[in-house]
């Protein structure tokens, strides 16, 4: 019997954050089995897209002199720069090809607005925008969200956070994520989950 006040929600699993991807995660494509095993525990499947429209903000190509991995200052805060990735209607964008989607109830797209990037599956990088995740779990009655996916570090991370934020049971299965670890982000993005109340699972 599938608990029906819990979610699974899987994070970016997508052509260009897996290996040979514009933006890589070391072992990103190792995880789908185990994630596709999963969905079928959870009575709420929700899988998000980045979705980004080429002159995104975000990416480094459209800040002159800029390159990847360096910040910027934007309106809502700084900003890690990205290579070109997940550019809508591009193979890159599309969910690996491994990946169930049947299984999925909801798909989430993310980061389609040029000026603000999107890390959390539930708003924006200025942490207010919402996506419309939360009021879609409330009115399906889901209490607890169990995140799998990449990166671990960010949007990941990001998602698990706010989850917490927003009252939900939060739980991350790092066995079921892989992260960049850009600037040791890894050890800090965990260490700010535990301290915000996210249970770290393998």
């Amino acid at each position: 019997m599938r608990p029906v006040d819990e979610a699974l929600i899987v994070i970016d699993i997508q052509n260009d954050f897996c290996p040979g991807g514009a933006l890589a995660v070391a072992g990103g494509d190792t995880i789908i089995p185990r994630v596709n095993d999963l969905m079928a525990g959870f009575g709420t499947v929700v899988l998000t897209q980045d979705w980004h429209p080429a002159d995104h903000s975000s990416f480094a190509s459209n800040h002159a002199g800029k390159a990847p991995f360096e910040s910027v200052a934007m309106s809502y805060g700084m900003q890690t720069l990205w290579p070109d990735h997940c550019v809508q209607g591009t193979g890159g964008a599309d969910f690996h090809p491994a990946l169930l989607t049947d299984p999925a109830h909801l798909v989430i797209r993310k980061g389609f607005r040029a000026a603000i990037d999107s890390y959390s599956a539930f708003f924006e990088n200025d942490r207010t925008t919402p996506t419309g995740l939360d009021g879609y779990l409330r009115s399906r009655g889901v209490a607890a969200v169990t995140f799998v996916g990449l990166a671990t570090d960010f949007c990941v991370a990001y998602s698990a956070l706010d989850a917490a934020r927003l009252g939900y049971r939060a739980k991350v299965l790092l066995g079921a994520c892989r992260g960049i670890d850009l600037g040791g982000s890894m050890a800090a993005m965990q260490a700010e989950m535990r301290t915000a109340g996210v249970a770290l699972e393998d």
